[in-house]
């Protein structure tokens, strides 16, 4: 079998999509997978195989304009290698730029399988606006798809008022559940004295306590909520990741006069996140919407409490009080009420036991192992 995947975006840049498809491709060795995606940086090969995927850039590396052509010069490309790699099914990350050339290769080659898979994590009904123009070919996506994947009922519920008649399957995306075991991290010397360097190099004292959130800093994520629990709650708060949000982010810091209590540490590689969890004593990122949320996930995985918002994906995985604990939506006041409760040592063996929980369901249902055996398992009812 022979499958070509429509993305517009590959490793190395790292999202929880290009996660998934890195993941899923690897632990399927007995089909071949062809990607075509953007060609974001002078840097970025045209053509490399990287794993189990032989991967096709193009773009003259000018952002949104190559963003705008990818579905029609991705369809074109996609055209000239069926012709030589006569593929089976077409891939599909994601419904937009990808799903519109998945749709145009469709159209052109209606016996060929094609294959869904939602993984939009922005608010849905923006989604629809910025498509308001071209939504009857939106709709096709849907519509013309034979089979649509779902990392989160949320999602597979959108396929559904989306009007897909295809069968509609969730499968989420997973964690390396091992990676983020604090045992299994790769310190120089013991655990306990490297776990009390790294604070130091962040200049957080051995007692204090620390609130950790990794994302995009995009206004969906809703860090600037967080900020302001900060305020109320006066512990500390590390921040991983970059986005367009993160001036007006320091900004708010500096009015607040939190940055001696809020360190924005950047880009953070998937090989350093292991750290900051096991310094973690809260995980918290209260979006305003949500696919699923794989930083949830990695933090349960890594036995830190997780605080969330009940919206999007995140209940699929959060069940508040037994896995973790809900705030409200754009409440600053909720968060730090939330944090309080956790940190509080009256509550110390509840807190464990939610943790047990959310580390056990991780470790149950969203393993790499058991999530690409349920992708093979689409792959073949498409063959």
């Amino acid at each position: 079998m022979r499958i070509l995947i429509f993305s517009t975006a590959y490793f190395p840049y790292v999202g929880g999509a290009e996660v998934a498809v890195k993941e899923i491709t690897e632990r399927i060795r007995d089909v071949e997978f062809d990607m075509i995606t953007v060609r974001l940086s002078a840097k970025d090969l045209p053509q490399e195989k990287i794993g189990n995927v032989t991967v096709y850039r193009i773009g003259w590396r000018i952002g949104r304009i190559d963003k705008l052509l990818f579905p029609f010069r991705a369809a074109r490309l996609a055209q000239h290698l069926h012709q030589k790699n006569h593929y089976d099914v077409i891939w599909s990350i994601m419904a937009s730029f990808s799903g519109f050339a998945a749709l145009f290769f469709k159209k052109k080659n209606p016996n060929v399988k094609f294959l869904l898979t939602l993984q939009e994590g922005d608010d849905l009904k923006q989604i629809e606006r910025k498509v308001f123009f071209v939504k009857h070919w939106f709709k096709q996506i849907f519509t013309r798809a034979d089979y649509i994947q779902c990392i989160s009922n949320y999602l597979a519920k959108w396929a559904r008022e989306m009007k897909a008649t295809c069968p509609v399957e969730v499968a989420p995306n997973g964690v390396d559940f091992q990676k983020y075991q604090i045992s299994n991290i790769k310190y120089q010397t013991n655990i306990k004295t490297q776990i009390l360097n790294f604070k130091k190099d962040l200049r957080i004292k051995d007692d204090e306590k620390i609130i950790l959130t990794t994302s995009r800093l995009v206004k969906k994520n809703g860090i600037e909520d967080l900020i302001e629990a900060i305020k109320i709650l006066d512990i500390k708060l590390i921040i991983c990741g970059t986005g367009v949000e993160l001036k007006s982010l320091k900004f708010k810091t500096k009015n607040l006069k939190l940055e001696d209590k809020i360190s924005f540490v950047g880009f953070v590689k998937p090989e350093e996140l292991p750290k900051f969890y096991a310094i973690a004593d809260v995980f918290c990122r209260p979006s305003l919407s949500e696919g699923l949320g794989n930083s949830f996930l990695e933090a349960m995985s890594a036995g830190v409490p997780v605080v969330a918002t009940p919206v999007g994906g995140i209940p699929d995985f959060l069940e508040d009080g037994k896995t973790g604990w809900f705030c409200k939506v754009k409440n600053p006041e909720s968060i730090a009420e939330k944090v309080k409760y956790i940190l509080d040592e009256k509550n110390k063996a509840e807190v464990k036991k939610v943790t047990d929980n959310a580390k056990r369901m991780v470790w149950e249902k969203y393993n790499w192992d058991t999530i690409a055996i349920q992708i093979k398992n689409i792959f073949m009812k498409l063959s």
